[in-house]
């Protein structure tokens, strides 16, 4: 029978539905974002949780006209942050309850996975990389808004039932947080990464010196938005800032990605989240290791993981 696969995630800042067909493709990848207030860096759970309630209603009648009255077949959830034990955020109840309602009206099974398995999976499903990535472990960075992880994946025995072993990452904030915490502090709305890297792509000044935090797979980053500001104050040069800033968290990420593969030589290295929609750190990474980088669309958070990898599952039932 034909029909779609539906993907459901409510992260802490962007509510999201994902279909995939019958054969694996995604057809819809629909998301609206959770307000945040201007000069704030963030929301508390509770005001996402409400954000998802009032953004599942918006997106009621674009999902109903990409769906044109076909079958569902199964409904994938993300429930948790990682799938690491204890991981949890309230803000996955909204969607999980969603995704309850739907699959008991439509009498098919509910598949649950973690946020961060949903990113790994958009991302290797946007860059054509995903039966190859079935074959054998790669290693992964998630970089977002909440997240800096180096990760070990395991395909497992069906090649995409992601088991994920988290190999280091940030001791403090996420380079998301670093990013956006100093576009507020400028003036800029949040999230901040599209002003940001346009802001960096029009300075012509010279960086001063970049001393990185980094030991092994594990770095620092809260030095970088104290540096930042300071940078701003003296100078109240926006570009320099926004420059100075992604040229901190590249260099950083590169030294990670190169701790890391030394760690696993000869391992594909997979890069997700939302920081890596970022075009400007692709080039120095590409030329580390052997790397594959989500699609924009695919790279921010998205369900069209989560569609894809409920396709898959149900083709192992």
């Amino acid at each position: 029978m034909s029909g779609f696969f539906l993907g459901i995630d409510t992260s802490n800042y962007t509510t999201s539905i994902g279909l995939c067909d019958e054969n694996g493709n995604v057809c819809a990848n629909l998301k609206r974002p959770v307000p945040v207030a201007a000069g704030e860096r963030g929301v508390r759970q509770s005001d996402a949780v409400f954000a998802h309630v009032k953004n599942f209603q918006s997106l009621a009648e674009e999902f109903r006209d990409v769906l044109r009255g076909q079958k569902i077949l199964a409904v994938g959830v993300s429930t948790a942050p990682r799938t690491a034990e204890g991981s949890y955020m309230p803000c996955f109840l909204a969607g999980k309850a969603v995704a309850d309602m739907i699959a008991a009206a439509e009498n098919v099974p509910v598949c649950c996975f973690s946020h961060q398995q949903g990113h790994v999976a958009a991302a290797a499903y946007s860059c054509e990389k995903m039966a190859y990535l079935a074959q054998k472990p790669f290693l992964a960075f998630h970089v977002s808004g909440g997240t800096t992880e180096a990760l070990l994946v395991d395909p497992g025995v069906s090649g995409y039932e992601y088991q994920i072993e988290k190999l280091g990452g940030t001791a403090d904030i996420s380079m998301g947080q670093a990013i956006d915490r100093v576009g507020v502090y400028m003036g800029l709305s949040f999230p901040c990464g599209k002003e940001m890297e346009l802001l960096a792509s029009q300075n012509k000044t010279k960086l001063p010196p970049l001393k990185i935090s980094v030991e092994n797979v594990t770095c620092n980053l809260s030095g970088l938005e104290n540096k930042a500001v300071q940078l701003y104050n003296e100078t109240k040069d926006a570009p320099l800032v926004a420059a100075y800033t992604f040229s901190f968290v590249e260099k950083t990420l590169c030294s990670l990605t190169e701790n890391a593969v030394a760690l696993y030589p000869n391992l594909p290295v997979l890069f997700s989240g939302g920081v890596m929609s970022n075009m400007l750190m692709r080039n120095a990474l590409s030329s580390l290791c052997e790397a594959y980088f989500a699609q924009p669309a695919f790279s921010a958070d998205n369900a069209a993981g989560i569609s894809v990898l409920t396709y898959y599952r149900s083709q192992q039932q």
